[in-house]
């Protein structure tokens, strides 16, 4: 005779062993690695007031380009890569300044339809049209 577990069990079961079967986090100091990221923290717009725009500079990512992460410390899966000169518009900081969130715009857009030189009336997650990331403090020129 074949016993069989009612359906929530089932699910259960099934579920506490895929979360076995995961690999644990790499350390802190882990290489760079393509896949998904560990963590991802959309760039807040409209951070400064309804008065200011909804992101407060324009810059220019310094010679030699940066790589966009999906979060602010988050540096194990790169989401893209700038190049030298490219304008990105600064939304917001971490605390220490080691982090910028930026938006740019991808291929083929043009950057003033990103949307972010207006004023929004409440800070808010930048929803698009245009690409958004975190970049390394230092890697742009601000307000170039």
């Amino acid at each position: 005779m074949i016993h069989r577990l009612p359906a929530p069990a089932a699910m259960l079961l099934a579920l506490s062993l895929a979360a076995c079967s995961q690999p644990a986090p790499p350390a802190d100091n882990a290489p760079a690695v393509a896949g998904e990221p560990l963590a991802t923290r959309a760039v807040m717009i409209g951070t400064e007031g309804p008065s200011l725009p909804a992101c407060a500079s324009t810059s220019r990512v310094k010679a030699g380009g940066t790589d966009v992460y999906w979060a602010p410390g988050e540096t194990r899966a790169v989401k893209a890569k700038l190049a030298g000169t490219m304008k990105v518009s600064v939304c917001e900081a971490t605390d220490d300044d080691a982090w910028f969130g930026i938006v740019f715009a991808g291929p083929g857009i043009d950057e003033d339809m990103c949307g972010v030189g207006r004023s929004v009336a409440n800070a808010r997650e930048y929803q698009g049209p245009c690409r958004w990331g975190w970049i390394r403090g230092g890697t742009v020129q601000l307000g170039a």
